[in-house]
């Protein structure tokens, strides 16, 4: 199954979710952080999807299954 192309908005909702909290913008780069320390830095680019490669790395990132990022990005819509 192909990993859907979301947008910043929504994969900012999924991060906003999973206990993630925004501490900076650089331009149009957004950064959050977990209590952990771990940073994902999301582009946000209006009108343009955040690619398949991005995605899978936030997810890596995130440490949640392909199956759970996609539950989680279909409540965010």
């Amino acid at each position: 199954m192909k990993l859907p192309l979301a947008d910043a908005k929504d994969v900012i909702k999924v991060l906003l979710a999973k206990g993630y909290a925004k501490i900076g913008q650089s331009g149009s780069h957004a950064q959050f952080k977990n209590n952990q320390g771990t940073v994902i830095t999301v582009p946000i680019h209006p009108g343009r999807p955040i690619g398949r490669g991005l995605l899978r790395k936030i997810m890596r990132d995130l440490e949640v299954s392909r199956e759970e990022f996609m539950e989680l990005l279909g409540r965010a819509r």
